[in-house]
């Protein structure tokens, strides 16, 4: 029997972050040690205080279904950390969902039908393009790699980029892959672009937590972006609660009521427990996030340095934890050489829509770091 699959699934390919990072398990369990720079996940234990809130909730019987939407409990203490940010949003105008991949795909399929426009500032996380495939939409892309990953240099492309017939644009900052925060200037002239062709736009904030001496900006905070804003963020990051699976969207409520559906029809909610956990980790956990923040900065300054030190300059980014370092024109080839030989495993760009580059977490301990850029360099793939 040959079975006949959706076009849908046959329109997007596997995420290319995590076949790297199961060809690097797969060298492990060879006995292979490989330095695993590839996968952006935070290499600290999930916070103890949130951990025992967790166990608490499965021993109080918190182990059911909830509400669709999410426990009353989380969605207060979302809608008041987003208006603690400067964001007008209640608990009717949030939904709580299993890891900001979903909340991400329910936004999608909720906005986007067959030939819908959706803008992409490039280098874009790997997962936006294939979500918008499978909603059948259509791509326009600016590339910021000529602006050293920056937005307000690249406002004129993104004007060429966007008209009346686009339908979304997504915004992450600060961004996955590049680390880049974006300046007020550059976010007002993404509301400008917005307001003038009636654009909806996702800000993916998932990294927000995780700046380095700059101070981020919600885009639904600026005036006019209220109603046409879409916020996203998560545990995953900043929390280091990446296999916790939590995650949440903000928006208008007729949104919600649309999005709810995909979301009671598919995952029907996010995990009892989990949520109580969720509670936890944003009203008692500013600590542990600020100490995790801080090493992941000494550890960019370590890295950075350390690539200068073999004459490789790299963009250095104002958040989240990731560099892209400049490689062969084809990165595809660099990464795939560099995971065999070396056995340091990276991202190429072309994943994200940018080629020539290899992205590289630093969610990795300075010894992990060090080690993948001597090697790196011992065989020859910083030449």
């Amino acid at each position: 029997m040959t079975m006949d699959f959706a076009s849908r699934v046959q329109r997007v390919e596997p995420s290319a972050t995590l076949a790297i990072s199961n060809l690097a398990a797969e060298l492990e369990a060879d006995g292979v040690d490989v330095v695993d720079l590839s996968v952006g996940e935070p290499d600290f234990d999930t916070p103890e205080n949130v951990k025992q809130a967790g166990i608490d909730a499965m021993e109080a019987g918190h182990t059911g279904y909830t509400t669709s939407n999410g426990i009353p409990e989380l969605r207060e203490a979302i809608a008041t950390k987003l208006q603690d940010d400067g964001l007008d949003y209640g608990p009717e105008n949030v939904i709580v969902t299993p890891g900001g991949k979903q909340a991400l795909f329910e936004i999608f399929m909720s906005l986007i039908d067959d030939g819908d426009e959706v803008c992409l500032l490039d280098p874009a996380w790997v997962s936006y393009e294939a979500m918008v495939k499978m909603a059948g939409g259509t791509l326009s892309r600016v590339d910021l790699s000529p602006y050293d990953f920056q937005l307000e240099p690249a406002l004129d492309d993104l004007a060429e980029a966007v008209s009346d017939d686009t339908e979304l644009l997504v915004v992450n900052s600060p961004s996955n892959p590049t680390g880049a925060v974006y300046s007020d200037d550059a976010l007002e002239g993404v509301r400008d672009l917005a307001v003038e062709h009636d654009i909806t736009v996702i800000s993916d904030e998932i990294y927000k937590e995780i700046t380095y001496g700059v101070e981020h900006t919600s885009l639904g905070t600026l005036d006019g972006m209220a109603d046409r804003t879409l916020t996203l963020n998560g545990f995953s990051k900043a929390y280091a609660m990446t296999g916790w699976r939590l995650g949440y969207f903000a928006g208008p409520e007729e949104l919600v009521d649309q999005a709810g559906k995909l979301h009671s029809h598919s995952v029907s909610c996010a995990v009892n427990f989990v949520q109580h956990a969720g509670v936890e980790a944003l009203e008692n956990t500013d600590e542990s996030v600020v100490e995790m923040r801080d090493a992941f900065e000494e550890r960019r300054d370590m890295l950075a340095d350390l690539f200068a030190d073999h004459g490789v300059d790299v963009p250095v980014g104002d958040g989240a934890f990731y560099m892209m370092l400049p490689v062969d024109d084809d990165d595809q080839a660099w990464c795939e050489g560099a995971i065999e030989d070396a056995h340091v495993a990276t991202v190429p760009g072309s994943a994200f829509g940018t080629p020539g580059y290899a992205r590289l977490s630093y969610a990795a301990s300075k010894e992990r770091l060090q080690e993948g850029v001597e090697r790196l360099a011992e065989h020859g793939y910083l030449d």
